[in-house]
This record gives structure tokens, C-alpha cells and sequence, in this order.
């Protein structure tokens, strides 16, 4: 039987050593948590942080809910993880309701507490649809947020960027701009909204090198389990779920653990991509469980630094 083209290919990848066979472990990773609403949450979210710190992540983060709507169970997470987990972390904040005075004490407070970085975002409204509106004395940006951080102390900030273009830029190319415009207020990165195929990442990082971005963008991860619940924060953030990726999740709905298998399968070998492209860092968004993304870092090289793992005691 004479093989076509792209079955030789196959037949090609199918003998050659295994896609993740000697990768050096070389990758830097970051995780990203939400603050618990309750003693059962928190109970998760600690499980999950005693179970990814071993594997030495660059830094760790704490969202902000909408609005500074956890603004005071942010503080208490990150709090917590910078006594007692002994890791790096990083907390949210943003511009919503929230005076330039009120930020700065936030800010101060953060310092005072060990914080040495913040994901400085401009935020979204309290209620989903509405308009984003400063506060009165208040920043107008996540830019103006960054400068202003910036004069309460010397924070390492990060910034959030968008490969598919966030929801209220008017085009691509102003949504660069506002980048470039966070990053030279003096934000050392900027970390993705999650994407599903490599390319979106490439082609956005080749963009933003030719808008003159040369600060390090991070993808942001998120293996998806939890299909529904994908389209839900897709929907709000103008990312596309592509046809295939729907496909391989048919008929998983009563099926939760090979979900999960699919799921590891799909972002490991997307990371996989990224890293042949020359990504040295990834971010994970946990939705405060660590199975997925632990599995995944292991594909990528990570292991437990011994040091670490005493924590759990």
C-alpha cells in the first residue's frame, strides 16, 4: 500500500521519541488562584496551593472580584500565602470604585504585609454589561493605575493582555497601544487571557514586537474540564472556543474524569507548542484545584523541589 504525504508524517511523529521525552524543566511557571467564600473554599484553595508549590513557581496570584467586591478576602489570601506558604505572591487590584487615595492605602497595606507585586488592572464593572466608569478621583486606566503604584513603591507590576483583543477595544491595534502604554508606565510584564490554539499566541507576540513591545508576555492557561463553564468566560472576554475543540468534548458531560484526561491531553500538548515557539513561562489559571495544572507542569519538566515539599508539614 503506497502511504500518502500525511500519512507518512503521522507515521513519522508516531515512531519518533515522545512528545515530552527530555524536556530540561527549564520552564517558569505561575499560578493563579480566587479568594475563598468560604471555610470549605479555603480549605480547596490551601489543598491546592500546598499541592503546586513544590513544583517552584515563579510567583502565585489573588484576584480581584468585580467591582473590589473581595477586596478585603484578596488581602487575608494573599496574606497567608506570603506568611505562611512562603512563595511569592502576587495580588490583584484594580481601578473600580476605588479613589486614588483608597488605592493607595491598599497599596501601602500590601507593602507593609510583604507584597512585592501586583497585577494592576483597570477591572470590570460590578455589574455584567455595563459601561466602565472611573471613579471620581479615581484612575481612568490600568495604565494611570501602574504610574500610581509605582509612587507608592517600587512594585514589580504585571498587566493583563489580550491576543484575541479585549471586548471594548475598538480594533487590534488600540488594544496594543493601551498595552504598550501599561508596560511604559513601568510594568515589568504582561500576562494573556487564556487562548486555545498556539497560534493566537504567535501571532500576537509577533504583533506586539512590531507595535515596539519588548517586555515579556506570558500566556495565560486554562485547561479546560469544565466545557460550559469555558464558554461562559469565553463569552465574556471575546475568546473563541474553536469547532474541533467543541468536538472532542462531545459526549464527556456525564464523564468528569475523562474530561479531565481530555483536558490535560489538549493544554499539555498546546504548552507543548508553545514551548517549540520559545515560551520559557507559563501562567495557570487553577480555578483553585491543582490536579490539571500539576499534571501538565509534570509533561513540561517541573518537578518537587525538596525544600518545598516541608510546607505540607
Amino acid at each position: 500500500m503506497k502511504l500518502t504525504l500525511d500519512q507518512m508524517q503521522e507515521s513519522g511523529r508516531a515512531v519518533a521519541a515522545p512528545l515530552f521525552a527530555g524536556l530540561p524543566g527549564d520552564a517558569e511557571i505561575s499560578f493563579e488562584f480566587f479568594p475563598p467564600k468560604s471555610e470549605s473554599m479555603a480549605a480547596q484553595l490551601w489543598d491546592a496551593i500546598v499541592t503546586l508549590a513544590p513544583l517552584g513557581p515563579r510567583f502565585v496570584s489573588v484576584t480581584y472580584g468585580a467591582g473590589g467586591s473581595t477586596r478585603e478576602r484578596t488581602h487575608a489570601t494573599v496574606a497567608r500565602i506570603v506568611g505562611e506558604a512562603g512563595i511569592p505572591a502576587a495580588a490583584h487590584l484594580t481601578c473600580v470604585n476605588a479613589s486614588k487615595n483608597a488605592i493607595r492605602e491598599i497599596a501601602q497595606s500590601y507593602w507593609d504585609a510583604g507584597v512585592r507585586h501586583i497585577v494592576a488592572l483597570r477591572g470590570d464593572p460590578p455589574a455584567a454589561g455595563e459601561a466602565f466608569r472611573p471613579h471620581p478621583q479615581g484612575y481612568d486606566s490600568a495604565a494611570a493605575l501602574v504610574k500610581g503604584l509605582k509612587e507608592v513603591a517600587d512594585f514589580e507590576i504585571s498587566v493583563a493582555a489580550y491576543p484575541e483583543t479585549h471586548p471594548d477595544a475598538d480594533c487590534a491595534q488600540s488594544d496594543l497601544d493601551n498595552l504598550k502604554r501599561k508596560l511604559d508606565a513601568g510594568a515589568a510584564r504582561a500576562i494573556t487571557q487564556m487562548f486555545f490554539e498556539p497560534e493566537v499566541f504567535f501571532r500576537f507576540r509577533d504583533a506586539a514586537a512590531a507595535a515596539g513591545i519588548d517586555q515579556e508576555l506570558v500566556p495565560g492557561i486554562l485547561p479546560v474540564s469544565n466545557v460550559a463553564q469555558a464558554r461562559k468566560f469565553s463569552g465574556m472576554c471575546g475568546v473563541k472556543i474553536p469547532a474541533w475543540m467543541d468536538e472532542l468534548y462531545e459526549g464527556l458531560d456525564d464523564h468528569p474524569a475523562a474530561r479531565q484526561l481530555v483536558a490535560a491531553t489538549l493544554t499539555a500538548e498546546m504548552c507543548r507548542k508553545l514551548y517549540a515557539g520559545g515560551v520559557r513561562h507559563f501562567h495557570f489559571y487553577t480555578l483553585n484545584r491543582s490536579e490539571l495544572s500539576y499534571a501538565i507542569c509534570h509533561l513540561l519538566g517541573k518537578r518537587p523541589a525538596a525544600a518545598a515539599k516541608e510546607m505540607a508539614a
